[in-house]
């Protein structure tokens, strides 16, 4: 069935609704190596940082300087560091160096393993600088100069800038961000007569260091000025990105258009005109995905009607793993509780499907954040599955993700909600 499903498509996205669930994780893991393996797919992109996850691109290729996936992914220091620093990432990253190694390192039929993300404003300064000192020490110097701008921010704290400059307390540096990435594009070509494909990767890894400094920069500007405008340029940044990564890897003519699979929660991977929150003019990856490549992308949701899940109670918490309640009445969740246990559903492959897919229903999305205290209003929101996804896969009773860094409060769980609370 999936295999009907991809057909000839370039880009599938697989998501997960929430950021915390063991069966997503595995089974998203289990269907890109069936892609990769033998659908010709070269490439994961995640919801991860971009520097972060270039460490595991590296490694998984058989380049740098890590031993094992642990170290490869020891890079994911931010929270929530348990979303790629997980057992079920460090296998599929173990995988993939395996994998990959029957090939030549470098060697185009290699699969890499690349971020989307735009969280990464300071580290993508050094990354730049790091490349340009390597490649031309001139230019390095005039991105140290542009890049100082930043230095009055609390180091890797994209938000203090964004507060700082939105409201004054601090310089705005976007001219300077604006200006170094033009500069890396223009000398690009300079650059790029470097022999050998991992003098290309590099510099495409440098030129997106400067394209992500650029945008977070905006990025947390706009933090301040409202959801929507933030949210909107961050997915839109996963877009671009995306087209670029498959731009890039397309560069040598005779070799087969690239495929990639995509990892990232249903929020960003589902299209927003087929959700509530279109009407607020929210955009997201899965819905600009479908505009600029229609029938040559894919996307899967997730779903589970309860289980645990790994999650903190705020952000910047540590991670719990907390008991998730039975789904709402109403909720695609509870019309697929009543269904079956395990089964991927698609309007687009079987027509007893689209009638009960196209009802607007409560669908259920769980972030890094968990608040079963308010889960109407922090996790629900309303949507039509049969225009959000392709399809969707849905795991009866799921449980946590379990992080590389185990806490005695993820291994304790959760009390159960009758556990007298004056003890």
């Amino acid at each position: 069935m999936l295999a009907e499903l991809v057909g000839d498509a370039r880009i599938v996205l697989i998501g997960e609704s929430s950021h915390g669930t063991h069966e997503f994780y595995q089974a998203r893991a289990a269907m890109t190596q069936w892609l990769i393996e033998e659908k010709g797919f070269g490439a994961v992109a995640a919801e991860a940082d971009w520097p972060d996850a270039y460490r595991v691109n590296r490694y998984v290729r058989g380049l740098g300087e890590d031993t094992n996936a642990d170290e490869a992914l020891s890079g994911f220091e931010r929270f929530p560091a348990w979303m790629w620093r997980n057992t079920v990432v460090r296998d599929f990253v173990e995988w993939l160096r395996t994998r990959n190694q029957r090939y030549e390192s470098g060697a185009l039929r290699q699969a890499g393993f690349y971020g989307l993300d735009l969280y990464s404003l300071h580290r993508s300064i050094q990354e730049v600088i790091s490349y340009l000192d390597k490649v031309d020490p001139r230019a390095a110097a005039r991105a140290r100069a542009r890049y100082a701008c930043f230095d009055h921010a609390c180091a890797d704290d994209g938000q203090a800038y964004g507060f700082a400059a939105a409201f004054g307390a601090g310089p705005s540096c976007e001219r300077e961000a604006v200006e170094q990435l033009v500069d890396v594009q223009r000398n690009a070509l300079a650059y790029a007569r470097q022999d050998g494909l991992l003098a290309e990767d590099e510099l495409f890894y440098a030129q997106q260091n400067a394209q992500t400094v650029r945008d977070a920069e905006v990025y947390y500007r706009a933090m301040f000025s409202g959801r929507v405008t933030s949210w909107n340029l961050r997915d839109q940044h996963m877009a671009q990105t995306l087209g670029s990564l498959l731009t890039h890897l397309d560069r040598h003519l005779d070799a087969p258009p690239a495929r990639i699979v995509v990892w990232a929660h249903n929020s960003h991977v589902g299209d927003a005109r087929a959700t509530e929150v279109w009407a607020d003019g929210q955009l997201t990856l899965g819905q600009i995905v479908r505009e600029r490549y229609g029938d040559e992308s894919r996307s899967i949701g997730f779903s589970t009607y309860t289980g645990t899940v790994t999650a903190a109670s705020e952000w910047g918490g540590i991670a719990q793993r907390k008991a998730v309640r039975p789904a709402l009445h109403g909720s695609v969740e509870e019309l697929f509780h009543q269904t079956a246990d395990s089964f991927l559903v698609s309007a687009r492959l079987s027509r007893d499907a689209e009638a009960p897919l196209d009802v607007v229903r409560l669908g259920r999305a769980i972030g890094v954040v968990y608040l079963p205290a308010t889960e109407r209003q922090s996790h629900y929101l309303h949507v039509r599955p049969a225009d959000q996804f392709d399809a969707m896969i849905h795991i009866d009773q799921t449980r946590a993700l379990e992080p590389l860094e185990v806490t005695s409060r993820w291994i304790a769980g959760e009390n159960p909600e009758t556990y007298p609370t004056g003890l």
